[in-house]
């Protein structure tokens, strides 16, 4: 990296609301989050997202991509290696092996994040057949979750096989499907199972049948999406169906996934994660 693009990086982030959405992003990983939970998450207007992200885009920190009608943003890991190589690489009077610890664990485990909570919270998405919805909302949180979170799904009444537009959604997203499976909310409800720390229902069945008694009484929210598997028409408008659920599910989960848990008392945790379900649910 020469003086010239690590000025413009620098001068990139020499904003409050571009360091606070990188810094964001930084956390997130190189799964990222989609643009319209950045702009919560930082508090600024959607146009105003676009505009500091473009910047950091151009300079070569930012990476996004488009899925359906939705913009995701991640930070470029290697773009921010290069800064801080440029930063470091004098380092020590021509040692910078010295500097390891002053790289930060980015850079030395080779872009995974080193720190992480000691917490990990269980979440359970629920719905009746455990083929389609639940098994999204696993995936995504399990991508999302950055080692926070353990997602798991069932069903009240499994379908016993995970539909095969879901699995092609998600290998299609580079998602790994090999331990996706539709399964009984019996399961978690056993002795031994997982604690669950909070339980998500994802359909209006699945909400209105009555559950298990949950160890440890987790945290509980309905975030309703229509079934993907009942939509009719052509294939074209089927596999549509199945990627306006990802897209829904996507969105709350980005949310979820980046709500200052550890901070939040168990009543205004509550009403967060029943925002969530809400307020997509009015934006549907």
């Amino acid at each position: 990296m020469d003086i010239e693009a690590a000025v413009t990086a620098l001068s990139a982030l020499a904003n409050e609301h571009r360091l606070q959405l990188f810094r964001l992003l930084m956390a997130r990983g190189p799964s990222g989050m989609a643009a319209g939970a950045i702009a919560e998450a930082v508090g600024i207007s959607p146009s105003s997202l676009t505009f500091h992200a473009g910047a950091l885009e151009r300079a070569r920190l930012l990476r996004s991509w488009r899925v359906h009608r939705n913009v995701f943003y991640a930070v470029d890991v290697e773009g921010m290696r290069r800064v801080l190589a440029f930063l470091t690489e004098e380092c020590c009077d021509g040692h910078p092996e010295l500097c390891g610890d002053m790289a930060g664990p980015w850079v030395r485990d080779g872009g995974t994040r080193a720190a992480m909570s000691d917490r990990v919270y269980n979440v359970l998405f629920l719905c009746t057949g455990n083929s389609a919805r639940s098994i999204l909302g696993e995936a995504i949180l399990n991508r999302l979750g950055d080692s926070r979170f353990r997602a798991h799904s069932a069903g009240s009444h499994p379908k016993g096989a995970v539909h095969p537009y879901a699995l092609d959604l998600l290998r299609n997203q580079n998602y790994p499907v090999d331990g996706l499976r539709s399964k009984s909310w019996d399961e978690f409800a056993a002795p031994g199972a997982p604690v669950m720390d909070f339980v998500f229902t994802v359909c209006d069945d699945a909400a209105a049948e009555v559950c298990p008694a949950w160890p440890g009484q987790p945290i509980t929210a309905h975030w309703g999406v229509p079934d993907p598997a009942a939509a009719e028409g052509s294939e074209a408008e089927r596999r549509y169906a199945f990627a306006d659920a990802f897209r829904m599910l996507h969105n709350r989960i980005s949310i979820f996934a980046n709500l200052p848990i550890r901070s939040l008392d168990r009543l205004a945790l509550q009403e967060r994660v029943d925002n969530i379900g809400s307020q997509a649910a009015e934006a549907v």
